[in-house]
């Protein structure tokens, strides 16, 4: 959740499903779901905070749960304006991508986040500056991936994951992406293959990084 909460709950909790659904979790009233991901039961966790900082660690330390259960803390946040922005699990073979409000991002190499326990503050994956702006996202990519970004301002941009050289955990990044407007931020962002071109991204308001 966006409060840092994690919580483990088996698949066949959710096997009689009803018309307008069925609780997954206990919320809390200043708090929301942000990420869902089906794990094995032996995977690894990371989660990242807008304050540019991730925590990694082994699914083993969040018990299994019942569908109304609260959760427990997957990660601590650095203050009341703080908030979890992504999740992502088992990225051993790709690296991990971060990106920013202001058009800045990074991939870094998995082995640069040491597992620790659930619950703490984590380390740094974003030296995250004025320039930068908070972290909006990460992802866990290859090379075959590209991403795809879309402005407040509605515009949508389409780049290589390729062309993003990998680099320190504590770095500030390159910028991806040059925002036009003034008060222009990144809204969000997500990854697809580099050969699934849909047709819908091809209409005026997609732009190749590059062109």
């Amino acid at each position: 959740t966006k409060r840092g909460v994690i919580k483990k709950t088996k698949l066949e909790a959710y096997s009689r499903p009803r018309q307008n659904g069925v609780n997954a979790i206990t919320i809390r009233e200043d708090d929301q779901v942000i990420q869902v991901r089906l794990t094995t039961g032996d995977s690894q966790i990371i989660m990242a905070n807008r304050n540019g900082r991730a925590i990694r660690f082994h699914e083993s330390t969040v018990r299994e749960m019942g569908r109304i259960a609260t959760g427990v803390r997957g990660m601590t946040l650095d203050g009341p304006d703080d908030e979890v922005i992504g999740m992502i699990k088992d990225p051993e073979k790709e690296t991990v991508m971060v990106v920013s409000e202001q058009g800045y991002g990074k991939r870094s190499e998995i082995e640069d986040y040491r597992i620790t326990n659930r619950g703490g503050k984590g380390v740094k994956t974003l030296n995250i500056t004025e320039k930068t702006g908070k972290l909006v996202a990460i992802k866990s990519v290859t090379d075959e991936n590209d991403l795809v970004i879309i402005n407040k301002s509605g515009i949508t941009l389409r780049l290589k994951v390729s062309d993003v050289r990998v680099m320190g955990r504590a770095t500030q990044g390159v910028r991806l992406i040059n925002l036009e407007k003034r008060n222009d931020e990144i809204a969000s962002v997500c990854k697809v293959l580099s050969e699934s071109v849909d047709e819908d991204m091809q209409d005026e308001n997609v732009t190749e990084v590059g062109e």
